[in-house]
């Protein structure tokens, strides 16, 4: 079950959608592991970049459970686990936290798709 409010997880997926569709944004389509000491200076290029500042910004005001749901949504979405899985996939998504998650995340280029994949897995929608 999610924990996290429908509506920060929809202006989570927004946000990606604006800051990955700007024009100058080219991230690696496999940015490392969660888990790895990653500090996100691929994204040091847009630091002052208004939209990557209101996800992080957004993406902090969560506590470290809803930020792992968040990432767990991610990975249900992009198909790395079933949502059979989702009780192992939380305890995976808290031993990799960091408290770089918002870096993390936005460093997917499909993030939003993939955040929007895992709603429906679990029956919601950002489209609603």
């Amino acid at each position: 079950m999610l924990e996290v409010n429908l509506g920060t997880i929809c202006r989570l997926v927004e946000l990606a959608r604006e800051f990955h569709a700007q024009e100058h944004v080219e991230l690696d389509q496999e940015p490392a592991p969660l888990e790895e000491d990653w500090t996100g200076e691929e994204l040091e290029p847009w630091d002052n970049d208004p939209i990557l500042e209101e996800f992080r910004s957004v993406v902090g005001e969560l506590n470290p459970d809803e930020q792992q749901q968040v990432v767990a949504l991610m990975w249900l979405g992009r198909g790395d686990y079933e949502i059979d899985d989702w009780e192992g996939l939380l305890e995976y998504a808290e031993e990799a936290w960091t408290e770089d998650t918002a870096d993390y995340l936005i460093a997917h280029p499909l993030l939003a798709e993939h955040v929007q994949s895992g709603l429906e897995q679990h029956g919601l929608s950002c489209e609603d």
